[in-house]
């Protein structure tokens, strides 16, 4: 399926695009798309970036204890909540002894991916995630973070050791088993990710198509016909919309757990 280019994407390669060509060319990198050096989804990581910045300065700026607003309590209970689904409770859940320190890094990666997935549910604009290097980018950065974190409580030794198991003549069948696994999570991540709002990308948009052209048919034998007929496109997508929304929350969730559980394997002591 041929991408729909963005007209933010079209703007920002007009005024960039000649910048971004010399740097790729000067580091012998050839862009997919001359005409489009900027791919759409590097645009839209950026764009996501700023946008959670900038909700970021906002929200740093109305914090208050006496009267927290309800951005404050949206935050808040992303952070914590009674279900035990905010970020300091996973954290707190699978990394048993300081855990809260991570929470910058693991609450950024959330909050971004859910941003990213919710991106393409707006007008000018598509998930980046959508795009399966973004995915990847943020697994490769999830399984170089946690493998840091184990090196650096456990030493380089103590942590590569640890993949050996604890019976030291098991070790040559133990220790390839245990490298794939952990190498295979990058995989693991970055397909379901991708291929979850991938999919609910194409489904609201073949599925929308459909029914325009029940629409269309209903129009060209009447007017009256076609804006009766019209109704259904009008209120389905709203269901696939909904859908979207489901799949990007569970999908960030699911990329806010597995790191936490990652990190917490890594980082545990052997009793």
């Amino acid at each position: 399926m041929e991408e729909h280019i963005s007209p933010i994407t079209l703007f920002v390669n007009h005024y960039l695009g000649g910048f971004a060509l010399a740097l790729l060319h000067a580091l012998h990198i050839s862009p997919e798309d001359p005409k489009l050096p900027i791919p759409q989804h590097v645009v839209m990581g950026v764009l996501v970036l700023l946008f959670a910045t900038i909700l970021a300065l906002v929200l740093r700026s109305r914090l208050s204890v006496e009267k927290p607003g309800a951005m404050q309590q949206v935050a808040e209970l992303l952070l914590t909540n009674p279900l035990g689904f905010g970020v300091r409770d996973i954290l707190d859940e699978n990394v048993p002894h300081g855990g809260r320190e991570f929470i910058p890094m693991i609450g950024s990666m959330g909050i971004f991916v859910l941003l990213a997935n919710l991106f393409g549910l707006f007008p000018l604009f598509s998930s980046p995630t959508g795009h399966v290097s973004v995915p990847l980018a943020c697994a490769t950065i999830t399984f170089l973070f946690f493998n840091w974190q184990g090196i650096r409580h456990h030493g380089p030794g103590g942590y590569v050791k640890r993949f050996a198991g604890p019976v030291w003549w098991m070790s040559p069948l133990i220790f390839p088993v245990e490298i794939i696994s952990t190498a295979a999570r990058v995989l693991s991540l970055t397909v379901r990710l991708y291929a979850n709002i991938l999919s609910s990308d194409l489904i609201y948009v073949l599925f929308l198509g459909l029914l325009t052209q029940v629409f269309t048919w209903g129009w060209d034998k009447s007017p009256v016909l076609g804006v009766a007929m019209g109704i259904f496109p009008a209120t389905v997508p709203l269901l696939f919309v909904l859908l979207h929304v489901f799949v990007a929350f569970v999908q960030a969730f699911i990329f806010t757990i597995l790191p936490s559980v990652y990190l917490g394997m890594a980082t545990a002591h052997e009793h």
